[in-house]
């Protein structure tokens, strides 16, 4: 009996693996990648550092994985997005994505891609170039969506994609930042109509 029990007590702790994932994505978008160590990390997750580490690796795998559940979860408005019949409700449902998002209630403030990773010493390096990958690869598939409306007649000839995206997708992450200043959903709801009454204002160049 003595011996069985050892090989129970010893055995791994089992646990739900996307919960626990869940809890870190929480963990990270609230604190950021440097905000949080490991210890805190796995208590938020229920879990001990071995496991932790046996299920996913070190903290800048845990992170990629967490951004990953965020890609797919609260941010996967970014990817419906592109679906949008015409290149305005795309960056329409981008905007207003992003204030629903970045105001949920009972959740973080703010993006988890915009500020997981806004301190620059070397431990956070891992973190911030993998946002800065993800920000970048997020704008890319905005401003593809609009030279498809361009090659589609949806958008004017002389329309530019990069500029377009650029555009939207620094508002779209403006809105993040004052979300985690403390403006409401309100007030950002504002700023996102306020950026669409400025929508290619003018249709033609000289």
């Amino acid at each position: 009996m003595a011996g069985s029990r050892s090989v129970v007590m010893g055995r791994p702790r089992e646990f739900d693996i996307d919960e626990a994932l869940e809890r870190a994505m929480q963990v990270f978008w609230e604190r950021g990648y440097e905000g949080v160590s490991l210890t805190c990390l796995a208590k938020a997750m229920g879990i001990t550092k071995p496991s932790l580490y046996a299920a996913f690796g070190d903290k800048k795998e845990l992170f990629r994985r967490a951004l990953e559940r965020y890609t797919e979860g609260p941010a996967d408005y970014g990817m419906r997005a592109l679906e949008e019949p015409t290149a305005r409700a795309v960056a329409e449902a981008i905007l207003r994505g992003a204030v629903r998002t970045t105001t949920r209630p009972g959740g973080p403030e703010g993006c988890l891609g915009v500020q997981g990773a806004l301190a620059s010493s070397e431990v956070g390096r891992p973190a911030h170039d993998m946002l800065v990958e993800w920000r970048n690869s997020s704008a890319l598939r905005v401003e593809e969506r609009f030279q498809r409306a361009v090659d589609e007649g949806d958008l004017p000839r002389d329309a530019d994609p990069r500029r377009l995206a650029r555009y939207i997708m620094t508002v779209a992450f403006g809105i993040a930042v004052q979300a985690a200043s403390g403006l409401g959903r309100d007030e950002l709801q504002d700023i996102a109509d306020t950026a669409l009454e400025c929508w290619l204002p003018n249709r033609t160049r000289d």
